[in-house]
């Protein structure tokens, strides 16, 4: 295990005060010959690799008799998922590592080439299934950009609300399994109380608690209900005080500092060669955050800060998490404030079906209504590609089309599978019970990994 180090308070302090608001520091990002130079020297081993390292380790020196090849997985219950790992130990201390992954492979990106464009969305939250707000976004985002359609302003305010109530979900879940992983378990209990309240909300607002389908391409599927302003309020009095519950439990907490200081460090020179980003990058101290950067559905007109870290350990992946979900709230509250009336979707009659109503006077409306559900809309050829913040990172979507009511080609950046390469080069050197906390930390959501 590692040893608490000094400071612990000052670290928290300059990631509680970091950001300016979201300023980003000049210099703040290494150069392009760091990250190459480091690109070069990092190796990800496959699990044949490792198995085969070791057993020729162990052919040709007597000095490597306390080695052993450890299947982690795939039904560890700390692996979140079917992970399998495959570690290589000298006595207590990794060697070296390899994730073995395609275990939840579903096919969904080909799957979704033989979907219309409104079918294929369903698929979108089924990979990060704890996000599928901003899921459901990043593919409408997409969409949209080959349209070029235009999305009035409550649907464009409604989506960054529900993305930063999707982020606090996926973050609870997150903190409630990292803490059980390491014997925390009241933390577990608690997070999950509050989740309880996202997923009510999420419920009431499309009638699903995981699987939302609710931000489509054009806007929302239906209007808020008359409610939503006052649920969403009643969460985002009581959720910052909840948050001062989790850290009184744990970040002062000498068990919890002991299995989190100094344990998986991670460089920023590093982070960036491995493609890191989300939280995981920010720990390093590369101010890195789609929203502020290359800002999407109106988040230019939001007051939040850019959380970032220094060390980039177990400890404060932690810390900037915790930071970011009060960001979160910041968020949610101005949009929650400045929710506009209006209607909730393009008026865009090729793009989005006309209201009841009108059918039953106007033909051309009863036309693109048959039209829409019997054929789809057909976006003309040409290729997109959006990022969006999710809560494991940066979520791309780029979507290729032929002119056709289906897309050619849907890939997705998931965060999940490219922060996971960072585990073999974090291990290295670490001893096999801090694993557990290293992986946790980085929060992957096998799904998206997978997919």
């Amino acid at each position: 295990m590692a040893v608490a180090e000094k400071g612990v308070a000052e670290r928290r302090t300059a990631i509680f005060n970091s950001g300016k608001n979201g300023h980003v520091s000049p210099g703040a990002f290494p150069t392009p010959q760091q990250v190459a130079q480091a690109a070069r020297e990092i190796t990800v081993p496959s699990p044949r690799q490792v198995i085969a390292a070791n057993a020729e380790r162990m052919k040709n020196s007597s000095e490597f008799e306390q080695s052993m090849v450890l299947n982690m997985g795939p039904q560890h219950p700390s692996t979140h998922g079917v992970l399998r790992l495959v570690v290589e130990l000298e006595g207590e201390e990794v060697v070296q590592l390899a994730p073995d992954i395609g275990f939840l492979h579903t096919g969904i990106e080909k799957n979704m080439e033989a979907k219309t464009y409104q079918q294929a969305l369903v698929m979108t939250e089924r990979t990060d299934y704890l996000g599928p707000m901003i899921n459901n976004l990043v593919y409408a985002l997409a969409v949209e950009k080959l349209l070029d359609c235009p999305i009035p302003p409550r649907a464009q305010v409604g989506r960054v609300l529900l993305s930063e109530l999707t982020r606090m979900n996926s973050y609870l879940v997150w903190l409630g399994t990292h803490a059980l992983d390491l014997a925390a378990m009241s933390v577990f209990l608690y997070c999950f109380r509050e989740r309880e309240m996202l997923l009510d909300i999420f419920e009431l607002v499309s009638g699903a608690r995981m699987h939302t389908s609710y931000i489509r391409p054009g806007g929302l599927a239906w209007d808020f209900p008359k409610e939503f302003k006052e649920t969403v309020q009643l969460f985002l009095n009581i959720f910052p005080s909840r948050i001062d519950e989790y850290e009184a439990l744990l970040t002062d907490n000498p068990i919890w500092k002991e299995r989190t200081v100094g344990v998986g460090k991670l460089n920023a020179v590093d982070a960036i060669a491995l493609g890191a980003s989300g939280a995981n990058l920010r720990a390093t101290g590369v101010p890195y955050d789609v929203r502020k950067l290359f800002p999407y559905s109106g988040y230019e007109n939001y007051d939040f800060r850019l959380i970032t870290g220094t060390e980039g350990d177990t400890y404060e992946r932690y810390l900037v998490r915790i930071a970011e979900m009060r960001e979160s709230v910041k968020i949610a509250q101005q949009a929650l404030d400045n929710l506009p009336d209006g209607p909730y979707a393009t008026s865009d009659r090729k793009i989005w079906p006309p209201p009841k109503e009108e059918i039953t006077y106007s033909m051309e409306s009863l036309i693109h209504h048959f039209k829409l559900w019997t054929e789809g809309f057909k976006p003309p050829k040409g290729d997109a590609y959006v990022g969006v913040e999710s809560g494991r990172g940066e979520l791309g979507c780029y979507i290729v089309s032929d002119g056709s009511n289906k897309p050619y080609r849907v890939h997705f950046r998931g965060p999940s599978f490219i922060n996971l390469q960072a585990l073999p080069h974090m291990a290295k050197g670490q001893v096999i019970g801090d694993l557990i906390a290293m992986l946790a930390s980085l929060d992957p959501v096998l799904g998206e990994v997978d997919r």
